[in-house]
């Protein structure tokens, strides 16, 4: 069973954010979080069960829902973190598209 890397520190336990979604939203279990949320059952579990983490679009989809905010909302998970970091392949054009691309584009000439 694979970990994500956030599953590796120690304050991290999203268990804690899913139980207080749970009570805010006055919601009898994990099935009505899910409803609410708009996603399948499973990620539910899957995140319960550290074998998923809590992705940014499930963050956004919760301060939809709630109110609270993305700070508050990765507090109560434990995600201290302040800085996150990008691969430095991310961000970057394929090497074969680099090439077929014209200095100037048809929008900036006019």
């Amino acid at each position: 069973m694979a970990h994500h890397a956030l599953a590796s520190q120690e304050s991290y336990n999203p268990n804690h954010l899913l139980d207080i979604l749970l009570g805010k939203m006055q919601l009898k279990n994990d099935a009505a979080l899910s409803r609410l949320l708009e996603v399948a059952p499973p990620v539910i579990s899957k995140i319960r069960h550290h074998r998923l983490p809590v992705g940014a679009s499930l963050l956004i989809r919760m301060h939809e829902v709630t109110g609270m905010s993305i700070r508050d909302l990765r507090d109560l998970m434990g995600d201290r973190r302040t800085k996150y970091r990008l691969s430095d392949a991310q961000g970057r054009p394929k090497p074969e598209d680099r090439g077929d691309r014209p200095e100037v584009s048809a929008y900036a000439r006019h």
